[in-house]
């Protein structure tokens, strides 16, 4: 009976893979065109160049697939890397590049980016905690920018089959809140004003002639190790069961609740268009519950691979990945957590199956 049983799994796991298969191969994009922040920044803040101040522009960030340094905040190759990859794409080019070729895709994501504007910022007293004006209202100004040199006037029949993915957006609005002195309970009370302009987002996206959009939620951002850090605390009813700080997972959880209910609604008004969810949340903190799960590469949930802070986490903030001192682990695949702020390469790969095939994206972006 175990032996059939194994085999019956065997031949589900096949037949699953080789429809997953025919759907790529079957499913097939134009272009990919992203936006976001250092998530899946692939060189927008350094296409002026690779500012030696930037811990992001030295080694051994890249080091696992490129090589060297190349504006991602990872040590190789981040989500829309993979997505672009799989539908036989290249490598998105920063859409501020000036001599790239934006027909096949184009990243509009740029490192520090907010969802909201700097005046919003400074209506709340902390300009000088957003490091970098590229909201979403300015990214959507990039991509309208470049649209005449990828489809000239006849671009809703051309963009209607590209894939878009839109963020993650709100992370940096948070970061910009919690660390300039806002609670968690705070930084929720404006979640509302966040999600409705990734909304806004998407409806402009989809007035250019958008039809498959891809917009993630934020991270679990209590699981992190910068957060872990900074805000770790003695008492143990601060954390929850995985050892995630619970107040700041609640605040993501939150943020991801009001976006789906967001993008339901523009799935019933947008009969016409594909408006995928994607579960940033659930793909990383499905990692920290379950390792195991996930193969023998991923052995540690909350340490930092790249840094010199030493302790539980490997993270200080004055000795950050990228700055003297600090180094890499020996096998990056075997770490969530890169930097202590953003994912490794292998971390990245897991989630990007995910988003593709299920179950961290509603609907899987690979169809039939």
């Amino acid at each position: 009976m175990g032996r059939r049983s194994s085999s019956t799994v065997a031949a589900v796991c096949v037949a699953m893979l080789l429809s997953a298969a025919a759907a790529a191969a079957a499913q097939k994009y134009n272009a990919v065109y992203n936006f976001g922040d250092s998530i899946t920044d692939t060189g927008n803040l350094c296409t002026n160049g690779k500012p030696s101040q930037i811990t992001f522009t030295q080694p051994p960030y890249g080091e696992t697939y490129f090589g060297s340094p190349t504006c991602r905040c990872s040590d190789g190759r981040v989500v829309v890397d993979f997505l672009a990859t799989k539908f036989g794409l290249p490598f998105l080019p920063p859409s501020k590049s000036t001599s790239a070729d934006f027909k096949k895709g184009a990243n509009m994501a740029i490192t520090g980016a907010t969802a909201m504007d700097a005046s919003f910022f400074r209506s709340l007293g902390l300009s000088d905690k957003i490091w970098n004006n590229g909201p979403i209202s300015f990214q959507l100004q990039w991509f309208q920018q470049i649209s005449s040199s990828v489809c000239g006037s006849s671009c809703k029949s051309y963009l209607a089959n590209s894939l878009f993915v839109f963020g993650e957006f709100g992370g940096n609005d948070y970061n910009a809140m919690l660390f300039g002195g806002y609670s968690a309970d705070q930084a929720s009370t404006y979640t509302p004003q966040i999600v409705d302009t990734i909304s806004s987002g998407v409806e402009k996206l989809i007035a250019m002639g958008a039809v498959d959009v891809v917009v993630p939620g934020v991270l679990p951002i209590g699981c992190f190790p910068i957060y872990l850090t900074i805000y770790g605390t003695s008492s143990s009813s601060d954390y929850d069961a995985l050892g995630c700080l619970k107040k700041f997972n609640d605040l993501s959880t939150n943020h991801n609740n009001q976006l789906k209910t967001k993008i339901s609604a523009l799935q019933t008004k947008y009969k016409s268009a594909r408006i995928m969810y994607a579960d940033f949340y659930s793909g990383v903190y499905d990692m920290v519950r379950s390792p195991g799960s996930y193969g023998t590469w991923f052995s540690t949930a909350f340490e930092t691979c790249c840094g010199s802070g030493g302790g539980k986490f490997n993270y200080n903030n004055n000795a950050r990945c990228g700055m003297s001192g600090a180094s890499a682990c020996s096998n990056p695949a075997s770490h969530l957590s890169w930097d202590g702020i953003h994912l490794t390469e292998a971390a990245y790969k897991q989630i990007t199956d995910g988003w593709l095939n299920g179950p961290y994206c509603s609907p899987a972006i690979l169809h039939s």
